[in-house]
């Protein structure tokens, strides 16, 4: 199980995923390509953000 630096690490390298995502939704968007795909992933990483601020939450109220 990961510790809080741990989660810590995986959340900063989530947010990135997800803004470089979100940028090249938005160049696809812009040229007329299809989105689909990109919007599927961010909805995949928003789940995932979630559960891992959960779980940092958690770790810090014990």
């Amino acid at each position: 199980m990961l510790n809080e630096k741990q989660l810590k690490e995986k959340l900063a390298e989530l947010k990135s995923d997800y803004v470089r995502i979100q940028g090249d939704m938005d160049k696809l968007e812009f040229v007329g390509g299809r989105v689909s795909s990109a919007e599927e992933q961010l909805i995949r990483l928003e789940d995932e953000i979630a559960a891992i601020n959960k779980r940092i939450e958690a770790i810090e109220n014990k």
